[in-house]
């Protein structure tokens, strides 16, 4: 089913840093079209957050670069002065003594792999937050864009109320009333046009909050002067359910994100389990005393800390523990995901069989009821009861259409979030010029 929105020209916001004599602005006519994809791909590209998730990535890649890497090799030196005395307790001579050491710490192997391992599930993870700011953020924009013309059609709506009820009222009120009911027409016309100027006004400033937050994504602190360009919706029905839960499991960034930490923490305690052995050093070293006479060794040295109080039994534990709340996050993320595949598919089902029940003129329709409702007013042929409830229900109907398409707009967006559809659900088109 296809949903046109009408053409519409929307101004996103005053110049940045106007001068003291700014040039004439140009108006929103003269302003180049932007569709919705370019101004999605111009979020995305200047939101100032990327670049704590870029700085993040580039975090985790030197941290992957550095646990491939050995240990630094430990050089140990002793001197000092030496005697040596014979039998009987007499001096046979005084020197230096010194030793020299290199010793290279050489790990357990499986050690480097898995420190390795580990912090490829670090960068994995960076990307997987980046991919998923990346694809939330285009959805918001769409969302937003979307109801920036939503908006500007119920204020629209809401001004032509207003408009006509102003009008009649200023009529009204210059004749000579003629008994109570006369007064009490004028006084409902006046509280449904209050009602519609606040409708109006409500439109308007929904209008500026999207256009700050559209400004604040972007990174700038007032909205530039675009416009909008006009598009079409097709709500394209949702044919296999279970395919989308299929998806989810494989494609969902939350899901994704829980899997590799799973994974990592598998590593961590292999890690640990591994840290059990110690570390070996192994090195060249050599000694030399000159006291009595001179003596000189030169071999190789090796050392090892016992494992006798310490065998890493705690980290074993302690990453066995972490492993299984990687699990039941993983459990519940699963779970979690799988409802909310659901509860958005069934929302976007309902919203688009609500839409094809929907003429292709609905708000045209509503809006020449409205219009006719007036005119016979005017000549005495519908009664006040019957002119105010129709104005009131043109507004209410305009406003049920919109919030609607939202609905089913937003729904799908959530799907696509939640399933990574590889096409999407909502499909915005220019609309064909007409004669």
């Amino acid at each position: 089913m296809k949903s046109i929105f009408p053409v519409l020209s929307v101004l996103l916001g005053a110049l940045l840093n106007a001068r003291s004599d700014p040039a004439p602005q140009p108006t929103p006519a003269s302003l180049p079209a932007v569709s919705i994809d370019e101004l999605v791909r111009d979020t995305v590209a200047h939101n100032p957050e990327l670049k704590f998730y870029e700085a993040e990535i580039s975090a985790a890649r030197a941290q992957r670069d550095g646990s491939g890497l050995p240990a630094n090799p430990v050089l140990s030196s002793d001197v000092g002065p030496m005697r040596t005395r014979n039998r009987d307790g007499t001096l046979a001579g005084e020197g230096v003594a010194w030793s020299v050491s290199v010793m290279q710490p050489l790990e357990w192997p499986g050690r480097i792999g898995l420190r390795k391992a580990i912090a490829n599930r670090d960068l994995e993870l960076a990307e997987l937050g980046l991919a998923r700011f990346r694809a939330t953020l285009a959805a918001r924009t769409r969302s937003l864009a979307f109801g920036i013309f939503a908006a500007r059609e119920r204020a629209t709506a809401a001004a032509d109320v207003a408009a006509r009820l102003r009008e009649l009222r200023d009529v009204l009120v210059q004749r000579d009333p003629a008994g109570i009911t006369p007064l009490l027409e004028t006084r409902l016309m006046e509280a449904l046009e209050l009602t519609a100027q606040r409708a109006a006004s409500d439109a308007a400033l929904a209008v500026d909050r999207v256009l700050l937050e559209l400004a604040a994504l972007q990174g700038i602190p007032t909205p530039e002067p675009r416009t909008l360009a006009p598009v079409r919706l097709e709500f394209r029905p949702l044919t296999d359910p279970d395919r989308l839960q299929a998806l989810a499991r494989t494609n969902n960034f939350e899901l994704r994100v829980r899997a590799v930490e799973l994974e990592q923490q598998g590593f961590r305690v292999d890690l640990a389990r591994n840290e059990r052995w110690p570390d070996i050093s192994l090195g060249p070293q050599i000694w030399q005393q000159n006291a009595a006479d001179n003596q000189r060794s030169v071999g190789v040295g090796l050392s090892f800390p016992l494992p006798v109080w310490n065998r890493n039994s705690t980290r074993i534990e302690a990453a066995r523990a972490r492993q299984i709340q990687a699990e039941t996050l993983l459990a519940s993320a699963q779970r979690d995901i799988a409802r909310q595949v659901s509860q958005s598919a069934a929302t976007y089902s309902a919203k688009v069989r609500e839409m094809e029940r929907w003429r292709p003129d609905t708000v045209a329709h509503f809006q020449e009821s409205a219009e006719l409702a007036d005119r016979h007013y005017r000549l005495g042929a519908v009664p006040a009861a019957t002119y105010v409830e129709l104005q009131r229900q043109y507004l209410d109907a305009v406003t049920a259409l919109l919030e609607t398409r939202q609905e089913a707009l937003d729904a799908a967006q959530q799907l696509e979030l939640l399933t990574g559809l590889p096409e999407p659900l909502v499909v915005a088109t220019t609309p064909e010029a007409r004669p």
